[in-house]
This record gives C-alpha cells, sequence and structure tokens, in this order.
C-alpha cells in the first residue's frame, strides 16, 4: 500500500506540460494573426460605389472611359487588366481604381452599377444596393444625351420617381444614414462653409461667411448625392444648324435642369467625347476621393453653352435669372414639385398631345396642371417632327404610334391616282397635238403655198410632199392576198395574143417616106 502510494500519474503531469505549450502556441498565434489584419487593413482600398441610371449600352461605356481617364496615361500593365463591362441586361456592373496624380499609388476602388431602363420593376434590384454600411459611399448619376434634349424632363423624372420609391422603402436604419448624409451634403463645397466638396476642411478667409439655404434649395433632398451627366455636347452646334436653334433656346434648357436640380442639391455637367472636362473632378469629389499630391479646383461654368459645370451647392435662383430674362424660376419649381411629388409611373410613359390643350401619356394618365414637364416639352420641341407632320399632314406631330392602312385599301387607293394622272398625261397630248396642228395651219395660211421652179417646170411644195406621203403609205400597205386560184383565174382579163402579134409585126415592118411624113400601112 505504501508503494501505491508514493506513485503518481505521468498521464497528468504530460498533459499539464502540454496544456501550458498549447497556450503560448495560441498566444504566438493570436500575436502574428492581429499583426496581419492590422497590415491588411492598412492597405485596404476604400470603396465607392456609384449608380448610373439611364443613357445606353455604349453611352455608359462612354462615360467610364471618361471617369476612369487621367492626365497621363496609365501603364500597359494595368491597361491589359481592365475590368470588362456587364450592362446588356437587366443591372450592370464594372468596377475601375482611382490613381493617384502620379498614377501609382491606387486611392480608391470605386464599383458601377449600371442600369438602363427606368422600369418599377427593376427597383427590387437597386434596393440591395442601399445599406447603412454603403450609403455614405454612394453617389447616384444620370445620364443624358444631347440627341434628344426634349425629352430630358421627361427622363429625369421617370428616374427620380424610380429612386424616391427604393429609398422610401429602406429600412429605418438605412434612412437615418440618409438623413445624416443630406446634413452633411448641405455644407459640403459651400462658399464661405468649412468643408470643401471633397469632404475635406477649407481653409477660412477674412471676409468669408457661410451662406444660407436659399429659395428653392434643397427642398426635395433624396437622401442620396446626385450628379447629372449631358452628354454629347458636340450636338449642339448640330442643333443650331439643322433645327434653327438659338441661344435662347440652349439657355432655356440649362435654365430647367438647373431650376429643378436645385430642389435636390444635384450638381450638372456637360461632357464630349472628343473633349477634356473636369468630369473625374466632380464625381470623385462627391464620393470623398481626393489625391494627396496635387489638388485640381473645381470652378463653376455657366458661359460655354458645351463646358456647363455647376457644382453642388453653388447654383441659385439670382443665378438662374442673370441667364436669361423672363424666365419665371417660381412656376417652374413649383412644377417640378408636382412632377416628382406625383406616383410612380406605370411602365414607359410617354406624351402624347390629344388636342388642344389636353396632354396624356402613352399609360392612359393624364399629365398634372402646372407640370414643369409639360411646360418644358412645350417650349423645347423636337423640329423634325413639324416636318414629318406637314408632309403627312398629322395635327398629332408628337404620337409615336400610327395604325397603318391595310394593304388592299393602299394598292386601291394607289391604282385610282395613277388612273388619274394617266388620264392627265393623255389630255396633255391631246392638246400639245391640236396646237401643233392649229400652229402649222396658221403658218399655211400666213404665208401661202410655196412654189419652186424645177427644170423648167413650176412645182408645187405642198402637193409634192403629200403626193410623197401617198406614195409611202401605198407602199407601206399591205397587198392583199388572194382567196383562191380558180377566182384569180375568172377575175383576170382575156388576152388576145393574136392581135397583139400582129400590131407589133406592122409596126415592124413600116417604113417612112422619103421627105415627108410617115405613112400609114
Amino acid at each position: 500500500m505504501t508503494d501505491n502510494s508514493n506513485r503518481f500519474s505521468t498521464y497528468t503531469s504530460t498533459s499539464v506540460g502540454t496544456s501550458s505549450e498549447e497556450r503560448k502556441d495560441d498566444q504566438k498565434k493570436d500575436m502574428w494573426s492581429s499583426m496581419l489584419d492590422s497590415v491588411a487593413s492598412g492597405k485596404r482600398l476604400p470603396e465607392r460605389n456609384i449608380l448610373v441610371l439611364g443613357g445606353s449600352v455604349d453611352s455608359q461605356r462612354e462615360f467610364l472611359e471618361a471617369l476612369s481617364s487621367n492626365g497621363q496615361r496609365r501603364t500597359m500593365d494595368r491597361q491589359n487588366n481592365l475590368p470588362p463591362i456587364a450592362n446588356r441586361f437587366a443591372l450592370g456592373y464594372t468596377y475601375y481604381d482611382v490613381l493617384d496624380a502620379d498614377q501609382e499609388d491606387i486611392l480608391a476602388r470605386v464599383s458601377l452599377y449600371l442600369l438602363s431602363n427606368p422600369a418599377p420593376s427593376f427597383a427590387s434590384l437597386i434596393k440591395p444596393l442601399l445599406t447603412p454600411q454603403t450609403i455614405p459611399n454612394t453617389l447616384i448619376v444620370i445620364l443624358l444625351d444631347w440627341s434628344q434634349p426634349w425629352s430630358w424632363m421627361r427622363q429625369l423624372r421617370e428616374w427620380l420617381l424610380l429612386l424616391r420609391n427604393v429609398l422610401l422603402s429602406l429600412s429605418p436604419e438605412c434612412k437615418e444614414g440618409m438623413e445624416e448624409v443630406i446634413s452633411s451634403w448641405r455644407e459640403r463645397g459651400r462658399t464661405g462653409g468649412s468643408v470643401n466638396l471633397d469632404g475635406t476642411g477649407a481653409v477660412a478667409t477674412e471676409g468669408d461667411v457661410a451662406l444660407p439655404l436659399g429659395p428653392g434649395e434643397w427642398e426635395d433632398a433624396l437622401g442620396l448625392p446626385l450628379c447629372v451627366v449631358c452628354q454629347n455636347s458636340e450636338r449642339i452646334d448640330y442643333l443650331e444648324k439643322t433645327q434653327g436653334w438659338k441661344e435662347e433656346r440652349f439657355d432655356l434648357v440649362l435654365q430647367y435642369l438647373r431650376t429643378a436640380l436645385l430642389r435636390h442639391g444635384a450638381s450638372l455637367i456637360y461632357t464630349a467625347p472628343t473633349m477634356v472636362t473636369p468630369l473625374p473632378s466632380l464625381v470623385h469629389a462627391s464620393l470623398g476621393i481626393h489625391s494627396l499630391l496635387k489638388r485640381a479646383p473645381l470652378k463653376p461654368n455657366v458661359i460655354d453653352r458645351d463646358k456647363i459645370v455647376v457644382p453642388p451647392n453653388w447654383d441659385s435662383w439670382g443665378k438662374i435669372r442673370v441667364l436669361r430674362d423672363g424666365f419665371d424660376v417660381e412656376s417652374i419649381s413649383e412644377g417640378w414639385s408636382i412632377d416628382i411629388n406625383q406616383g410612380p409611373p406605370v411602365g414607359n410613359p410617354h406624351i402624347i398631345n390629344g388636342g388642344e390643350g389636353e396632354t396624356t401619356e402613352a399609360n392612359g394618365a393624364p399629365e398634372l396642371a402646372g407640370s414643369a414637364v409639360v411646360m418644358y416639352e412645350e417650349q423645347v420641341q423636337d423640329t423634325s417632327l413639324d416636318t414629318l407632320q406637314l408632309a403627312q399632314g398629322n395635327k398629332e406631330s408628337n404620337k409615336l404610334e400610327i395604325p397603318s392602312v391595310d394593304t388592299q385599301a393602299f394598292l386601291g387607293n394607289q391604282l385610282a391616282r395613277l388612273e388619274r394622272h394617266k388620264k392627265d398625261d393623255e389630255n396633255t397630248t391631246k392638246e400639245n397635238s391640236f396646237a401643233q396642228v392649229a400652229t402649222d395651219d396658221i403658218i399655211s395660211d400666213h404665208i401661202g403655198p410655196v412654189q419652186f421652179n424645177m427644170g423648167g417646170i413650176q412645182v408645187d411644195a405642198d402637193d409634192m410632199v403629200q403626193r410623197l406621203k401617198d406614195r409611202q403609205t401605198y407602199g407601206q400597205s399591205p397587198e392583199p392576198l388572194a382567196l383562191d386560184d380558180d377566182l384569180q383565174a375568172e377575175a383576170a382579163p382575156q388576152v388576145d395574143t393574136d392581135t397583139l402579134a400582129k400590131f407589133f409585126g406592122n409596126l415592124m415592118n413600116r417604113k417612112p417616106a422619103s421627105g415627108g411624113p410617115l405613112g400609114k400601112t
């Protein structure tokens, strides 16, 4: 028993030593994992999101090219590794890296979500992109094209109604995040403010006073920053040459856009593929991306009609009125409030002029009274439709669909027209022939018969011409064909050959008398 009391368990001592060693290994692993996580978080790229709405597949590609191009060209390695653009169906996606001024350091990675159709069914694709984490780093971009400036206000309204429908369905946490974003955005880039457009602190100077919000400014905030890009501004010259647009028309379009976007605190810019624009600076500053080496100030421009730049928190009703006198900015702002506060559209609405003062949409819903869209489309119209209206004789020039005529009815109408033209041609020919005959008779009566001497013989020219015509007619007429040989034989006259032979024989034997006239035999 004493021997058993001095025994000890080798398993217990071994297990205790093993557990202490494992604890030390775990501490080493925790130390290394924390170091690796800190290094990874230090090198993690800031992520930003852009929701691109509108435009076609090609125009969205042009927007990405204009946005990702920098002053210096990228190296061949990065050019070959550019991500593809998937934007042909429903919600597209691509991304690009924002490089610093030296083209070496990557400042942020921007993800682009692309949508071309404002159908309400696509609202479910946009909603998952807006979360409490992504809302502070998201920018909304709406693409418009100068190929159809007369439909800009309607397109803008369709996209904003779709966005409002999505934003109202978000969770309370997302709505709180949007309120914080808008409260901070009201002060970014404002004259005399303490925050620049890119979110960095502004250097205050003497005399700078932060301006309060003016009338019509930020009255219908979406909850996210908005930027409207009008592409292909080189077509401004085309509209001026082909459709007779003047400076007043271009200023009117700009005043409408600025008045509508002022209610949302949005920015506006015109771009062209062949022109260098501050589009990257505007978009990157709106996303809070700024270069560590070089900062290019964003200057507003409302003078050059093809290089318009209106940063957020810069515009006002007074600046809009100065552009062109006679623009009622108050009524347009109220009309735009009516447009965007209506219910979401069903399908894809398009304007149809139903008569005098009556304006409806393709889905049958009437336009609201005082609508800014209706006022815009009354003043800014496609003049090429006027030419089509005159050619077709149709008063409803804005109607997109025209009922086709039945094929048989169309052919019957064309046949009647051809017959009428044929009769007109025949009457014209007869009149010309009668006129020619009458002219010949008048000439003949005036100068009388034409006669001339030919070899001592007096010849009447008219009689000679008539004889030649008769001979030609007789020569061209076919000879009558005999019906039967027997009838020909009976019709032939009887010839006395003996009498003829005797007659010719007497003529041959007959001799003249000497010195006198011929005698008779």
